[in-house]
C-alpha cells in the first residue's frame, strides 16, 4: 500500500506512466492499475524507477484486459523489451496476482 503523499513525491512518474498510457491507447482501469502497482512497488533506486513504471503499465494492461505486446510497451516508456520481460511477472506476484501460464 501507498500514502497520498507518495502521489506527489512520484507526480514525475505518474506523469510518464500517463504519457505511456496515451501512447498505447489504454483505458482508466489499465491506467489505475498502472498507478497503483507503481506506487505500491517503487524503488528506493533512481535508475529503477524508470523500469518499474514501465513494468507496471504492461501489468496494468494486462490486467485490465487491454494488453499490450512487450515491444510497444518498451516503446512507449523508452525502456527494452528485455526490462520488461525481466520484471513483470514479480510485480505482478508482488500485487498478489498469478502470473498466467502462457
Amino acid at each position: 500500500m501507498y500514502r497520498a503523499s507518495d502521489r506527489i513525491e512520484h507526480d514525475e512518474w505518474l506523469s510518464d506512466i500517463e504519457a505511456a498510457s496515451d501512447r498505447l491507447d489504454l483505458g482508466t482501469a489499465a491506467r489505475s492499475h498502472a498507478v497503483d502497482l507503481f506506487l505500491s512497488t517503487v524503488p528506493e533506486e533512481d535508475r529503477s524507477k524508470q523500469a518499474t513504471m514501465a513494468a507496471s503499465v504492461y501489468v496494468g494492461a494486462l490486467v485490465a484486459g487491454e494488453e499490450r505486446s512487450q515491444s510497444a510497451v518498451a516503446e512507449a516508456t523508452d525502456v527494452s523489451r528485455l526490462t520488461i520481460q525481466q520484471r513483470w511477472k514479480d510485480l505482478l506476484e508482488t500485487a498478489g496476482l498469478e502470473a498466467p501460464g502462457w
